[in-house]
């Protein structure tokens, strides 16, 4: 006998499962480098729970490249579900999208969520957003080759140059065309 089984989530089926704050950019990307890849995680009671948001994600948007679950957990009954998105200037209307989308899942509106970025606390708003989380894997790459000049010279090491130099003929080119 052939019986039909339809299991999914049910309106407020993650109410007080799903933590308000999400981080973004905290852990390294998995399914790329991290200046291609923002990383956005959610903290979740139960790992049952925490595997039907990866599901949930992977089904529902075609932006979300992956979705994954912690190893482990970080805490008592606690997980970390990852969520995997191109870096690139959608990144702040995407997240919108996933916590406004989840407000039929945990009971939670834009307003009740932060987003932790660079261990600062921030609104859920794109406009903040925006300017908060580094939106171009070139923006990324220079940001952290900064960093690391940064520690380089505290510690006695030659900086690296950021920008390599051009070549003469390519500046000459460029002088011609005016740019």
């Amino acid at each position: 006998m052939n019986r039909i089984i339809n299991e999914g989530l049910d309106y407020m089926d993650f109410e007080n499962i799903i933590s308000s704050t999400v981080t973004v950019d905290e852990y390294s990307a998995k399914s790329g480098k991290d200046e291609d890849i923002v990383t956005v995680s959610f903290t979740v009671r139960g790992e049952q729970a925490a595997n039907d948001l990866v599901d949930w994600f992977e089904r529902g948007y075609d932006f979300v490249h992956d979705a994954e679950i912690s190893d482990g957990e970080i805490d008592i009954g606690k997980y970390v579900v990852f969520v995997e998105m191109t870096r690139r200037t959608k990144v702040p209307e995407r997240i919108i999208e996933l916590l406004t989308d989840l407000e039929t899942l945990t009971g939670l509106k834009l307003k009740d969520w932060t987003i932790k970025i660079e261990d600062e606390d921030y609104e859920a708003d794109p406009e903040v957003l925006k300017q908060k989380i580094i939106l171009s894997p070139s923006d990324y790459r220079k940001l952290k080759e900064t960093e690391l000049n940064e520690m380089r010279e505290l510690s006695g090491v030659q900086p690296h140059k950021i920008f390599d130099e051009q070549d003469k003929d390519i500046k000459h080119f460029k002088s011609l065309a005016g740019l």
